[in-house]
């Protein structure tokens, strides 16, 4: 009777456990969850280091669209509010020198986007332009009485012909449209409306705008004032054959008063993103020396103000360095680098030495895990950044070089704190090529259980000069709450492991990088809870590109998803938006020039091996890898009679997962096609 009693409790308490369990067992991260996420770009702290002003990023589920608005707060985090009541999309604040105003640029329906200013104390806003065209590149004068920045002038389209008069009231065809320039379409915005970029000042208290710049040359970049507000400094190509020479850029200063320009390096190479230093008397820049290969490390160089005395700093890093800023004192400055798939923040002297001051950056390409982020730093060097983990997106951080990081806005708490988020580990692994070290991650469902055996799903990253990290990643999450083990590497030709590592792929693409993620396959199936007969494959653009390969050199996957790939480089390479930039750094000569070559890397010389179920996806309105490549592998598997399926997302530009919808669709379709054929 006892030893009943006894049993009775037990299985009563056990109940009341499993109970209390099921209530308490958050949900996995879903799909319509992708609308609630918010995230921080373009953090800018002002100069006293007292307040904080942001891009609050965000999902329109209404209008399916990405919004932006400034947020502003205190430090502390006391104080934090909405900049404006607008509700419209906000951006590229910069503050005063004085820090008591914030430019910003805004968009709305019946002004466009322009440029407008923020009294902080006075809690007042004005816009003070009427342009054409958008602005961009905003940059406040040292005394702040004026503000620089990069606009469009339209130039005419050229014709040929012109049409004969129409009868009144008739309804005829549009004209064509004559393009004759050598960049005349982009990825993400479709046809490029003829004229140049030119930079213009404005009176910050609001006035005309005045170009500084002429000629028929790009002027892109974001302008840095000299230390006497008589000059900009800025990063462009104005070399007579620029059009073909795109490659290159030059550091050029150019006078406020007369438009003057004076050319401040001379070489075969990009430089970029000019740092004036606290006296004026420096300029620190970032470029290299262009050996035409497939990938180069990006240094960081200083010469004199008049562009005397130029020399390399040696930071001895081996990593591309992007986005320097002078410490207040001139004694040294501070960089943006990735490191074996982890962004970073640096300081460094002028010597050369090195420190790391943070890391973690990121967390603003929302959808895969790839690099980002920005900082700024007040004159007291407080550093604000862009935060992000494997388990949340960007956030608002604050460090300094003595101080450890503070994560200081939590935007996401409401919703993933309520989220039980696949488990991210990093994995490292030899490569059967040449006994290198690959790195790679894996995504583990929510519910992982290392006694059950799991379908391994293999997301390949794009570039394939990029890489992936441990980043916030809302489609891996799907992909892991789906019951998938995610596992995504860095193969060689992967950045942040160096040049030489990055290099690999230099006339060999796709190469050996191809036997780096079997590697991986076959180090995750090691672990033990990979089911060895149940393996998925996708990627997209350079990663579709790897899928396809994958798929066509074994059969080992029981699915695969070919997501906007290059499937024929003579193809891709003439027609894309980037058609002219390919030659030589990838193969050599142009397609007709090496047919054999071109042809032996492009995966459709392996379609006749597919026996794989093939999705394959494209946004319709892709003009980096455009919708006819995919359209070659579906059709040649067609007529192969093979398992597959084409999926053509509407309007979609290369990124695909510009709209939140598109992020959504896209993993969905994978994630079906994949389930049509797990156990």
């Amino acid at each position: 009777m006892i030893k009943n009693i006894l049993l009775l409790t037990c299985a009563i308490t056990l109940s009341l456990f499993h109970l209390t369990l099921a209530q308490t067992t958050k949900p996995a991260f879903s799909r319509m969850d992708v609308f609630e996420l918010e995230w921080v770009t373009s953090p800018q702290i002002s100069p006293d280091g007292s307040m904080i002003v942001y891009e609050r990023r965000g999902m329109d589920i209404m209008k399916d669209r990405k919004t932006s608005n400034l947020w502003l707060m205190s430090v502390d985090g006391q104080s934090h509010y909405k900049l404006t009541s607008r509700e419209v999309n906000e951006s590229s604040p910069r503050w005063s020198p004085d820090g008591g105003r914030i430019a910003f640029v805004s968009s709305s329906e019946d002004h466009g986007s322009e440029i407008y200013v923020y009294w902080v104390e006075n809690d007042k806003i004005a816009r003070l332009t009427q342009t054409e065209r958008s602005p961009s590149g905003l940059s406040w004068s040292p005394d702040g009485r004026q503000l620089a920045f990069s606009m469009l002038v339209p130039e005419k389209a050229p014709t040929l012909v012109s049409p004969p008069p129409k009868p009144k009231g008739a309804e005829w065809a549009a004209h064509p449209r004559v393009t004759t320039r050598l960049k005349h379409e982009s990825d993400g915005s479709g046809y490029i409306e003829p004229g140049y970029r030119q930079y213009f000042v404005l009176p910050a208290d609001g006035g005309t705008a005045r170009q500084v710049t002429q000629g028929e040359f790009q002027h892109r970049s974001r302008p840095v004032w000299t230390k006497d507000g008589q000059a900009l400094i800025f990063s462009s190509n104005r070399n007579d054959n620029w059009e073909y020479d795109f490659r290159n850029s030059e550091i050029y200063r150019v006078s406020i008063a007369d438009g003057q320009v004076t050319t401040l390096t001379d070489r075969n190479g990009p430089d970029r993103e000019p740092a004036i230093s606290p006296d004026g008397k420096q300029i620190l820049y970032i470029g290299f020396d262009d050996k035409v290969q497939t990938y180069q490390v990006s240094n960081v160089y200083i010469m004199n103000a008049d562009g005397s005395n130029k020399k390399q700093i040696p930071l001895k890093l081996d990593r591309s360095v992007s986005s320097p800023v002078w410490a207040a004192d001139g004694k040294g400055f501070y960089f943006q680098y990735d490191d074996k798939g982890n962004t970073k923040i640096g300081y460094a002297t002028l010597n050369g030495k090195s420190e790391v001051v943070t890391g973690n950056l990121g967390g603003t390409a929302i959808g895969r895990p790839y690099g980002g982020g920005s900082y700024s730093i007040s004159n007291n060097g407080t550093i604000v950044f862009t935060h992000t983990t494997p388990y949340h997106p960007s956030e608002l951080a604050m460090v300094t070089r003595v101080k450890e990081d503070k994560q200081i806005t939590h935007l996401n708490q409401d919703l993933l704190d309520y989220r039980q988020l696949g488990e991210v580990e990093e994995i490292w692994y030899k490569s059967s090529v040449d006994d290198r070290d690959v790195q790679g991650w894996m995504v583990k469902p929510p519910t992982f259980d290392p006694n059950k055996k799991y379908p391994l799903l293999v997301e390949n990253h794009g570039g394939p000069i990029s890489n992936y990290g441990d980043r916030f990643s809302p489609e891996l999450q799907l992909m892991a709450a789906d019951g998938y083990v995610v596992f995504y590497p860095n193969p060689r030709g992967s950045t942040s492991y160096g040049e030489e590592f990055g290099n690999l792929l230099y006339h060999n693409y796709p190469g050996d990088d191809y036997q780096d993620v079997m590697d991986g396959v076959d180090a995750m199936i090691e672990q033990g809870f990979i089911a060895e007969d149940s393996l998925f494959v996708t990627g997209g653009s350079a990663g579709g590109i790897m899928t396809a390969w994958i798929i066509g050199k074994n059969n080992r996957f029981r699915a695969a998803a070919v997501v906007k790939p290059v499937m024929n480089w003579i193809s891709k390479t003439l027609t894309a938006d980037n058609y002219y930039g390919y030659a030589n750094s990838r193969y050599p000569g142009q397609p007709w020039e090496n047919i054999e070559t071109y042809m032996k890397f492009s995966p459709v010389s392996l379609v006749g091996n597919i026996e794989t179920p093939t999705l394959v996806m494209v946004g319709t309105a892709d003009l980096r890898t455009p919708l006819s490549e995919a359209k070659q592998l579906y059709h040649a598997l067609k007529i192969r009679q093979k398992e597959t399926a084409l999926v053509e997302i509407p309007g979609a530009y290369h990124l695909i997962v510009n709209r939140p919808s598109q992020l959504i669709t896209k993993v969905d379709h994978i994630l079906a096609w994949f389930d049509k054929y797990r156990d």
